[in-house]
């Protein structure tokens, strides 16, 4: 049984009451992440002393539909009475991959059409649910999170729309501004970084990682990512930060945005040091290879890539070329949202699974119980970095 298996068919979990019958409603695109949720749920629960109608259940996946016209219109269907319950709805607004007709077309679906379709699904809810949790993995329009001018405030508008339907609170992981809870200060919003479940991913891929500041160095590649990957550092044992700057040219607009002119690096050398960059996402992928190509310059050894979402809206051919080229020598995102097969098939992709933490999440909130230990997993990292180097002593010892 696993770290999280057991932490979760404890004591504590069977001395408390959960809010309320639990449900799981996965909207399309987000089905293989939320099954794999459910099964960790249904285990555990099988395996406590509470044992009370509704409580033990072979799934809780509640059946939904979202049948569409044919002029693209649609609408949200629960196939079960959810009454009472208090329920878990799973989002992925990054999944491409999916089409709905309309007038004979076959349309790709937006973050727009992921976002409706959640709305629809809450609004057949039709407030009989005891309480709603969104999980979001990548927040709608997170990075349209402040205001420059005459502009949109989408994200904002976005909470504060899901919160007037009744939602209890939204969990989100790696959310491009935290601030942006500021918009819905009296609910509930949980932004998540899933620092434990990379650290885990990455020495279960790395073998001969030296975790200490003569031999490893965390990199932000730019000034926003600079508290994620102090944290980063700190739970591996103090190793030294470095961080680029981005020096934009404001007098052009390309893609929605100013083009980003150089990376400036502020830090120690990192000559013969293995480097991680933390981000919260790789979208088009020009800046981390960006920032990858000065590291390889100032001769580090080996190139980690962490984030939480590669969206990798280029395609995977730029990131082919800059590992052929010695650039990068690991990329690692997570499940939470959409990968496609291309993704999962390179050598030098590695997927971090946040379904077991997702499940744990869920059970704790539906125990009413508090998400401190989880947000903060010190102890957990410590006991795997430990366990990291014993293994390495042994296999020294070994090797005589």
């Amino acid at each position: 049984m696993s770290e999280i298996t057991i932490a979760s068919a404890n004591d504590e979990f069977s001395h408390t009451l959960p809010v309320g019958p639990l449900g799981l409603v996965a909207l399309p695109g987000c089905e293989e992440l939320a099954e794999r949720v459910d099964a960790y749920l249904a285990m555990w629960r099988k395996e406590r002393e509470l044992d009370f109608n509704g409580y033990k259940k072979d799934s809780y996946m509640v059946e939904n539909s979202l049948p569409r016209f044919g002029s693209g219109e649609a609408k949200g269907v629960l196939n079960a009475s959810v009454r009472g319950d208090d329920l878990y709805i799973l989002v992925d607004i990054c999944n491409y991959s999916l089409t709905y007709p309309m007038y004979g077309k076959e349309n790709p679906m937006s973050p727009d059409d992921h976002f409706q379709n959640l709305k629809r699904i809450i609004a057949a809810v039709g407030g009989k649910a005891k309480r709603i949790t969104v999980i979001m993995p990548f927040l709608y329009e997170s990075r349209q999170h402040k205001r420059a001018g005459r502009e949109s405030l989408d994200c904002a508008l976005a909470l504060q729309e899901l919160v007037s339907m009744g939602v209890s609170c939204i969990l989100t992981f790696d959310a491009h501004d935290p601030r942006v809870q500021n918009a819905i200060p009296l609910s509930g919003f949980e932004t998540i970084v899933p620092t434990y479940q990379f650290i885990k991913a990455l020495l279960r891929t790395e073998k001969d990682l030296q975790l200490d500041p003569q031999h490893m160095m965390i990199i932000s590649p730019d000034e926003g990512a600079v508290g994620r990957a102090i944290y980063f550092s700190t739970m591996l044992g103090g190793l030294d930060v470095g961080m680029f700057y981005k020096r934009r040219d404001y007098t052009r607009v390309v893609g929605g945005k100013n083009p980003i002119v150089a990376h400036e690096f502020l830090g120690a050398s990192v000559e013969g040091k293995d480097v991680v960059i933390v981000d919260d996402m790789i979208a088009s992928g020009e800046s981390v290879i960006d920032v990858a190509k000065q590291l390889k310059a100032r001769k580090a050894r080996k190139v980690f890539a962490c984030a939480t979402f590669g969206l990798f809206t280029a395609g995977m051919e730029i990131f082919d070329q800059a590992v052929n080229d010695g650039l990068i020598d690991k990329i690692l995102t997570t499940n939470a949202i959409y990968q496609s097969p291309e993704t999962l098939a390179r050598p030098y992709y590695a997927s971090v699974d946040l379904s077991k933490y997702i499940a744990l999440l869920i059970d704790t909130m539906n125990h009413d119980m508090s998400l401190e230990p989880l947000l903060n997993p010190a102890d957990k990292i410590q006991k795997r970095l430990a366990k990291y180097k014993e293994k390495q002593e042994a296999k020294k010892s070994e090797n005589g």
